[in-house]
């Protein structure tokens, strides 16, 4: 676990870094920022499709070998990109960056199954959490400091040392068997490729890519449930209990990812802060995350993943209910109601993960976990477009929705947190629904009572 925290640290990092050198790259290439930001989108599209591919295939080849695979494809494109002269070649590179760096979300999620039972799963879970703050916090501080002195390709060259833990991988893995066998759907598998591609690309570049990616999606459904062996087998959705986690998971990405898409807009249009204090202003809330992910999974473990979501659900509830009334204050207020929001995201993906988890068969977790990380991108492409546009809007004409709102600025991000607020109820309502009601028990536990009671029947 600590060898994949690293990694996923890498993979976080290596996923942001060049988020904040798309004008030097524009400039250098002499292209704009439309064109030069596919560094990024594209990234985020292979990540996202790859994620539930590894998951796939991690249900028929071993992990160790998948894992291998993925992390020497990452280290290919890196490569590439260090060597490259021209856009293309970057271009390349950070693809086959992606295509190798998608394994690591994938064995994020399913080593705590494998290796992992129930009652100890969240405290694993939780070092995943770690791995990916980590990777949050240090990522714009490290491409800062590799931009002001040397070139910006050298940020290629930060995965390079994800070829470290290869070795580790390759011993800690077990060799267990594939837990099945046949023929890979590769026209079901790519037809879900085009269908996420059209329609995270829809939302920025019109409705006919929307419909063609219901289309795609109306092909995809065919395939999977007319052919004998589905890249997913219809009989996953049809768990009433897994759908209803990943709408869960959905909602939570798309409204969590505002504290890092909008928080620097905000900082910097509201509080005009310059891009240094801004990066300052973030980390002490990447770092309170990376802090608590562990103890939010350890508790996980010891009240249950309900009794996290709830706590999650109260300091997120309170983060963006007090964002939204002090927009315009103070950065040190903006800075410490992150913290509170950067907890509660940690704490609330730990114990959603857990909770999905559970309702998997064992041959469906590689595939229904892969799943469950291609959601979350896709819900975060989404939000990320969605939330940039309401910005360019601007607050001009825009009521104030937050009553205790006093400021004369800052109408338009006020009103997102007071909405974002409102839908933490509702993602709240939907879990209580979905697995609250019932108390979910930890598997291979039992209290001195009725270990003592058991004896007694026995005996």
């Amino acid at each position: 676990m600590r060898i994949l925290m690293f990694t996923l640290t890498i993979s976080m990092m290596s996923g942001i870094m060049f988020n904040i050198v798309l004008p030097k790259i524009s400039e250098d290439f002499s292209l704009t920022i439309a064109q030069v930001s596919w560094l990024s989108s594209a990234y985020i599209l292979i990540y996202a499709i790859g994620a539930v591919t590894y998951g796939k295939l991690a249900d028929r080849y071993k992990l160790k070998n998948l894992v291998t695979f993925g992390l020497l494809l990452f280290t290919a494109g890196s490569l590439i990109g260090l060597t490259s002269q021209t856009f293309g070649m970057a271009l390349v590179g950070r693809c086959l960056q992606a295509s190798g760096a998608a394994v690591i979300p994938a064995i994020a999620m399913i080593i705590p199954l494998r290796y992992f039972a129930p009652e100890r799963r969240g405290a694993a879970l939780g070092m995943t959490a770690v791995g990916l703050a980590f990777g949050n916090a240090l990522g714009p501080v490290v491409a800062a400091l590799i931009v002001s002195t040397v070139h910006w390709r050298w940020l290629f060259a930060v995965p390079l040392l994800v070829l470290a833990t290869l070795p580790f991988y390759r011993k800690y893995l077990g060799n267990e068997q594939p837990g099945t066998t046949g023929k890979f759907d590769w026209i079901g598998g790519s037809l879900l490729a085009i269908t996420i591609a059209l329609l995270l690309l829809s939302v920025t570049k019109g409705i006919w890519l929307l419909l063609g990616g219901l289309l795609a999606l109306g092909l995809f459904i065919a395939r999977i449930c007319s052919v004998g062996e589905p890249f997913i087998a219809p009989k996953l959705f049809r768990n009433k209990k897994y759908t209803l986690g990943l709408t869960i998971s959905f909602l939570i990405n798309g409204t969590c990812c505002s504290l890092y898409v909008l928080s620097p807009l905000l900082l910097a249009d509201i509080q005009k802060l310059p891009s240094l204090w801004i990066g300052f202003a973030m980390v002490p809330a990447a770092v309170a995350s990376a802090v608590f992910g562990r103890k939010g999974g350890r508790l996980a473990d010891l009240k249950g993943n309900s009794f996290v979501v709830y706590v999650a659900s109260s300091l997120l509830l309170a983060c963006f209910l007090l964002l939204s009334t002090f927009t315009g204050g103070s950065p040190l207020l903006i800075a410490v109601f992150l913290i509170l929001g950067n907890v509660g995201q940690s704490f609330i993906v730990i114990a959603i993960s857990n909770s999905v988890s559970r309702t998997l068969p064992k041959e469906q977790v590689g595939v229904g976990m892969g799943m469950l990380v291609m959601v979350n991108f896709i819900s975060q492409g989404i939000a990320i477009s969605v939330y940039s546009k309401i910005v360019d809007l601007g607050s001009r004409g825009v009521p104030n929705w937050n009553p205790f709102y006093s400021y004369s600025s800052g109408f338009i991000f006020s009103n997102i947190c007071f909405v974002i607020a409102a839908l933490q109820l509702v993602i709240l309502a939907i879990y209580y629904l979905s697995f609250g009601r019932k108390k979910q028990k930890t598997a291979g536990v039992l209290k001195e009572s009725e270990v003592a009671a058991l004896s007694n029947i026995y005996n």
